[in-house]
């Protein structure tokens, strides 16, 4: 399967503003690329790419004064098979994690282990450790959540979501996330592409998602507290501690995001890319 996937963002600044960017797909997909997504800029901006110490692909740029679009199109080849489940996952001792996985046993800005430690394992410390846990965790954090995209907080943590009982799709990650690692069972953040692929259609307009992705039996796999159902066509584009590592742009001065749009779709006809993006690739 061929998906097509693309943004558009409109800014508006004051005065010259650097900012990073963080839309590039991720590098652990770059094989599927079959036509990238560049960055386009209106007005033609300098871009240095760099990558994060989470391995993403980092775009940094000073924005002018007045309106900046950025925008990408670009096209990926996926298998069509939905997030594999694997019962038999197991859970490993923390003496016997990778190092690389130990910073996601840990608190962060969203995902308050220290408040959450307690009823984690009051509610959790029976369940089956490895797959059968996560998989308690994320139907508990499902039912427990009401989702709504009037809900959305840039404020509202792990802890919070859990009081509330309210969220977007950032906040169902985030405890989700939080209650894995209170069990020891690393857990990171993912941003990307999700479209409506083998599953209906909704009305609400197309934006990135978040989910997460536990440690167990060698290998990060994807849970995603939200949906709850195995999902075809995610396209990872950052992975971090929790929703603050991933911003898609974080700018150094006073903005406004003008305009944001996000699209992605199985394409079953041949593809071009626009020719407004063709003569504005940059990086």
């Amino acid at each position: 399967m061929q998906i097509r996937i693309g943004y558009a963002l409109e800014y508006d600044h004051p005065a010259p503003t650097p900012m990073v960017l963080m839309l590039t797909v991720h590098p652990s997909r770059s094989g599927d690329l079959v036509v990238p997504a560049l960055l386009a800029c209106d007005p033609l901006l300098p871009v240095e790419t760099y990558c994060d110490q989470f391995g993403n692909l980092c775009s940094r740029v000073v924005a002018p004064s007045g309106r900046i679009r950025f925008s990408a199109e670009g096209l990926v080849q996926d298998s069509g098979q939905p997030d594999p489940v694997v019962p038999e996952a197991v859970q490993h001792p923390v003496q016997e994690l990778p190092p690389e996985t130990l910073v996601f046993l840990l608190g962060s800005r969203y995902c308050e282990t220290d408040l959450l430690s307690d009823f984690a394992w009051n509610t959790f410390g029976n369940t089956p450790p490895g797959w059968g846990r996560v998989k308690a965790i994320c139907d508990f954090v499902h039912n427990h959540l009401q989702f709504g995209y009037p809900f959305a907080s840039v404020e509202r943590t792990a802890w919070s979501a859990l009081n509330e009982g309210r969220g977007v799709c950032r906040d169902f990650a985030h405890l989700a996330i939080a209650l894995c690692r209170c069990m020891n069972i690393p857990a990171r953040y993912c941003t990307g592409y999700l479209g409506d692929i083998g599953v209906p259609p909704v009305p609400d307009p197309m934006d990135f998602s978040g989910w997460f992705e536990a440690f167990l039996g060698n290998r990060w796999y994807t849970f995603d507290a939200r949906h709850n159902v195995p999902r075809i066509g995610r396209i990872p584009i950052a992975y971090g501690r929790d929703a603050a590592d991933v911003a898609i742009s974080t700018t150094f001065g006073p903005g406004t995001l003008k305009t944001f749009k996000v699209w992605t779709e199985e394409v079953t006809d041949s593809y071009e890319l626009p020719a407004h993006l063709r003569s504005r690739r940059v990086a």
